[in-house]
C-alpha cells in the first residue's frame, strides 16, 4: 500500500469523500466534503468514474510526500502550491514522485481546498465512507507526522489536465426554494429576506454558516414548534431571527423555523464564502428547482468535458534544459522544398 505522509499540518485537515447518505433514521447526517463540486472536479481531472476520498484543507494546507509515484488533483479554494519549490497550477493534476516535497500554503480565496490522490485515500471505511464526521466522533483532524494510506494510481502517466477557474469563491447569488415551514413567516418578512444582501458571518463551521444582516427575520408562529427533520441547505432562523444555512455535518432534527432551503448546486458557494463575503438569496419555485436539479453523475460528465491539457509555462520550469524538445534528423534544406 502506498502512503501519503503529512509532515506538517498548517490548517484544519480531514479526510473527506461524498459522505454517508441514508442514515438519518439513525441520527447520522450525511457529512462529507463541504464543497462537493470540488471532489467532482478532482474526479474529472483524474479520469475517475466516482470521486475518490481526498484531504479537505480549511484555511491552509501543509507539507506532503508520497511513497510511490501518484497523480494528485488540487481543487476547491485556490491555495499557493509548490512541488520542490516549483509553482503548481490550481484546479489541475500533477505527478508527485517519491522524494519530492509538495507544499500547500495559504488560501488565495474561499475556505476549503482539496488534495485528492488518484487512487484515493485508503483510510478506514465506516458505513461505506471514509469521511471524517467530527461532530459525532468519526475520524479526526489530521496532525503533523501522519502517514496516510492511499490507493495505487491506476494511470500514473496519464497527461496532466486542468479546468478553467470557477467563480464560486467570492460570494454571490444563491437560489432558495420554499420549505415546509416557509408559511410560518409573514409575507413582509419573506420579502425582506429576499431583498437583503447578507454578509457571511464569522460564525461558521461544517455544521452551519451564519448570514449577517442589519435586521432580523422572526416568526410569530414558531413558538412551541416541534423538532422536525432538517438537512444541508435549510435556512434556519434562531430565536433572535438570525439566519444560518445548515451544512454537511448539521444535526438531523431541529426546532428552529426554516424559511427555505438553498439548492444543492449553490451550497458550494455558501461553503466557500469567507467571512465578509456578500451573499444574495434569490427565490425559486419548486418547479424551477426541479428543472435546475442536476444529478452528480451528470455533473461529473459535464465537468470532464471541460477538462483541458495542462500546458506548463516554460518560465516556471526549473529543469527545462533536461527535456528533449527537438527530435528527428534533418538535412537542413527542409524549408527549400516545395
Amino acid at each position: 500500500m502506498s502512503a501519503l505522509t503529512l509532515h506538517r499540518a498548517d490548517g484544519l485537515l480531514t479526510v473527506q469523500d461524498l459522505g454517508r447518505p441514508g442514515h438519518l433514521a439513525e441520527g447520522l447526517s450525511r457529512g462529507g466534503a463541504m464543497d462537493r463540486r470540488a471532489l467532482l472536479e478532482a474526479a474529472a481531472l483524474l479520469g475517475a468514474r466516482q470521486p475518490p476520498a481526498g484531504i479537505e484543507m480549511a484555511g491552509a494546507g501543509g507539507t506532503f510526500t508520497v511513497s510511490a509515484p501518484t497523480r494528485i488533483a488540487l481543487t476547491g479554494a485556490p491555495m499557493r502550491a509548490t512541488l520542490d519549490q516549483e509553482p503548481l497550477r490550481w484546479n489541475s493534476t500533477h505527478l508527485v514522485n517519491p522524494g519530492q516535497r509538495l507544499r500547500i500554503g495559504a488560501l488565495q480565496a474561499g475556505v476549503y481546498g482539496y488534495l485528492v490522490p488518484a487512487g484515493g485515500m485508503a483510510t478506514p471505511d465506516w458505513l461505506g465512507s471514509r469521511a471524517a464526521h467530527l461532530t459525532i466522533g468519526i475520524g479526526q483532524l489530521l496532525s503533523s507526522g501522519s502517514e496516510l494510506p492511499i490507493g495505487p494510481d491506476p494511470e500514473p502517466h496519464r497527461p496532466a489536465l486542468t479546468l478553467p477557474p470557477d467563480p464560486r469563491f467570492e460570494g454571490g447569488v444563491v437560489r432558495v426554494m420554499d420549505g415546509p415551514q416557509t408559511a410560518l413567516f409573514d409575507a413582509e418578512v419573506i420579502e425582506a429576506f429576499y431583498a437583503t444582501e447578507f454578509t457571511r458571518g464569522v460564525r461558521g463551521n461544517r455544521q452551519g454558516v451564519q448570514l449577517e444582516a442589519a435586521r432580523r427575520f422572526t416568526s410569530g408562529h414558531a413558538k412551541g414548534l416541534a423538532s422536525d427533520l432538517i438537512g444541508p441547505g435549510d435556512v434556519q432562523m434562531t430565536g433572535e431571527g438570525a439566519p444560518y444555512v445548515l451544512m454537511a455535518e448539521c444535526q438531523t432534527v431541529g426546532g428552529y423555523p426554516r424559511l427555505g432551503t438553498v439548492l444543492p448546486a449553490d451550497l458550494p458557494r455558501i461553503a466557500q464564502a469567507a467571512p465578509g463575503m456578500k451573499l444574495r438569496p434569490v427565490h425559486v419555485t419548486l418547479k424551477q428547482a426541479i428543472a435546475l436539479h442536476q444529478p452528480e453523475a451528470e455533473e461529473l460528465r459535464e465537468i470532464a468535458a471541460r477538462c483541458q491539457p495542462l500546458v506548463r509555462d516554460p518560465a516556471t520550469i526549473r529543469d527545462l534544459l533536461s527535456y528533449q524538445l527537438i527530435g528527428g534528423i534533418t538535412r537542413g534544406d527542409d524549408l527549400e522544398r516545395e
